[in-house]
C-alpha cells in the first residue's frame, strides 16, 4: 500500500493496514489518528515512540501474536506470512540448532512467563540463540525493556515493508 492511499484510508482500512504490524489498540489508533503523514519517514518516526511506554498488558496482548523462535507460524495471516520471512535466517533443518532454540525458548518461557521476542529479519539462528542465551541473564525488569524495543523494532519493520516506497 502507498502512503498516499494509507493517508486517504478510511480508519478502519488504515487500522487494519497497522495491526499486523503490531496488534496494540493504542499504538494503531494513535498512527491511524496522526495521518495524514508527508513522507514514508514521518509516518516512520511518529510510529517509533507512539503508545511510548508501552503498558505491561500491552506488551502481553501483543507477545500473544508472536511464536517462538524456530517455530513457523502455518495460519495464512498477513502476521503470520511477515513471522515466516522475519524468520528466514532460522534452518529448521539445523537439528542441533533447533533444539537448542526450543531449549531455550522453554527456559525463557519458564523464567519470563512469556515468548521470547527478536527482531529476527537479517540474523543467523546461531545469532539468536546467541542473544536468546545471553537474554536469559537478564532481570524481568531488564527484559521489559528489551521486549519493548524489540516489539518496536518488529512494528517499524513491518510497517515499513506494508507502506512500500
Amino acid at each position: 500500500m502507498q502512503l498516499a492511499v494509507f493517508n486517504s484510508a478510511d480508519r478502519t482500512d488504515a487500522v487494519g493496514v497497522l495491526r499486523p504490524c503490531l496488534d496494540v489498540e493504542r499504538w494503531v489508533g494513535e498512527i491511524a489518528d496522526a495521518r495524514p503523514f508527508n513522507a514514508k519517514d514521518d509516518l516512520l518516526n511518529f510510529a517509533k515512540d507512539a503508545a511510548a511506554p508501552f503498558t505491561a498488558e500491552e506488551l502481553e496482548s501483543a507477545l500473544a501474536h508472536h511464536p517462538r523462535i524456530g517455530e513457523r507460524p502455518q495460519a495464512k495471516t498477513t502476521e503470520a506470512a511477515m513471522s515466516r520471512s522475519e524468520q528466514s535466517g532460522v534452518d529448521p533443518s539445523d537439528d542441533a540448532t533447533a533444539r537448542a532454540l526450543a531449549e531455550g525458548n522453554r527456559a525463557y518461557e519458564a523464567k519470563f512467563n512469556r515468548v521470547f521476542l527478536i527482531r529476527a529479519a537479517g540474523r543467523s539462528a546461531a545469532d539468536i540463540l546467541a542473544s536468546l542465551n545471553e537474554r536469559l541473564e537478564n532481570t524481568p525488569e531488564e527484559e521489559d525493556r528489551i521486549v519493548a524495543q524489540q516489539l518496536r523494532e518488529i512494528a517499524l519493520l513491518r510497517l515499513e515493508g506494508v507502506i512500500g516506497a
